[in-house]
């Protein structure tokens, strides 16, 4: 099925706001129920030729554009994908505009602020009276920065993707950092100011983030930062190694120190981080294609479909297929 758009309707439109939204999630869902796996950008140019964007970068690391310059050409309805970079949005007059990240929908928006790592799911329907900014880039952008990027911008999550609605006076207050790393960004021979100035406007969101503040007060611990550690391993290697004691070779500690420090960090068994991880992907492959259980299990690299289906149903208490029939049924 390819993918398109149409449109909702002008303001005085006889959909109510709920049918409009109820509209919006249909067209998503239409759009994602084919029959391919969720694409993976690896490279940022290799996103842009996906979205149909006429944009590029020559910097590999670095990409900043703003809203009103991705129309006419940028897919207005865009199905769930996967990216290997960094990725803020800077949103506001979002209109009828609607995203999907993880789990979680969002719609009835105005303005509002994503900040997402890589390896998490994404999707959006967009209106075309949007405004705002666009940033993509990797951690290679920052050679000069001698911080760990996630623990000193935490709002960068290994975990989840990071959403905040903001209202019309915090976007005004943020939107110059955005537009001076924009100037320098489209000049080619100021990409390292654009670099630099996109660093000092991170440190400001750091500064506002609710999520950052609580962080800043943790993870400054040696248990935590195992357990930091541990986080971002099992995000990289979830479908390969599913047990406590194959993540503690990879950090050369003993599984049962591992598990005594993720114990006492979170208040959590070591092995239900490896369990949550696997889940989030498996109800994103039944919810977003339309593979059937048995090529799930298989993508998911479990030995056989029978033995994915009891790993589910002990986690989420339903099978697989009564978890997606309860996911076409709230969205038909």
């Amino acid at each position: 099925m390819p993918y398109f758009h149409r449109e909702i309707g002008p303001r005085n439109s006889i959909y109510s706001e709920k049918q409009a939204t109820s509209v919006r999630f249909c067209i998503f869902r239409q759009a994602m129920n084919q029959s391919t796996p969720i694409p993976l950008f690896r490279e940022i140019n290799d996103f842009l030729e996906g979205i149909h964007s006429i944009h590029r970068t020559r910097n590999p690391h670095f990409f900043c554009l703003r809203m009103e310059d991705t129309y006419p050409h940028t897919r207005n309805v865009m199905p769930p994908f996967k990216k290997d970079f960094y990725f803020i949005s800077f949103v506001t007059n979002a209109g009828n505009t609607a995203i999907q990240y993880d789990q979680n929908n969002e719609s009835q928006l105005d303005s509002f602020l994503v900040c997402q790592s890589p390896g998490h799911i994404y999707s959006w329907h967009r209106d075309r009276q949007v405004k705002g900014y666009l940033i993509y880039f990797t951690k290679d952008l920052f050679t000069f920065l001698r911080a760990d990027f996630e623990k000193e911008f935490p709002f960068f999550s290994v975990l989840h993707t990071n959403f905040f609605r903001i209202n019309r006076s915090t976007y005004k207050k943020y939107e110059p950092g955005f537009q001076r790393v924009f100037d320098a960004y489209a000049d080619e021979n100021r990409h390292t100011i654009a670099a630099v100035r996109f660093l000092e406007l991170l440190y400001e969101l750091k500064e506002y983030t609710a999520a950052a503040r609580q962080w800043m007060q943790g993870f400054s611990s040696p248990q935590e930062l195992l357990l930091q550690q541990y986080l971002q391993l099992i995000n990289n290697y979830y479908l390969e190694k599913r047990t406590v004691e194959e993540y503690a070779a990879l950090m050369n500690v003993t599984a049962k120190h591992l598990s005594q420090v993720v114990k006492k960090a979170s208040g959590k068994n070591a092995l239900t981080f490896i369990n949550d991880r696997l889940m989030t992907e498996a109800k994103t492959l039944i919810r977003y294609t339309t593979f059937d259980i048995a090529e799930i299990a298989w993508q998911l690299n479990f030995s056989d479909p029978a033995n994915f289906g009891k790993f589910f149903k002990k986690q989420a208490g339903v099978t697989p297929l009564g978890f997606r029939k309860g996911q076409n049924a709230e969205h038909p």
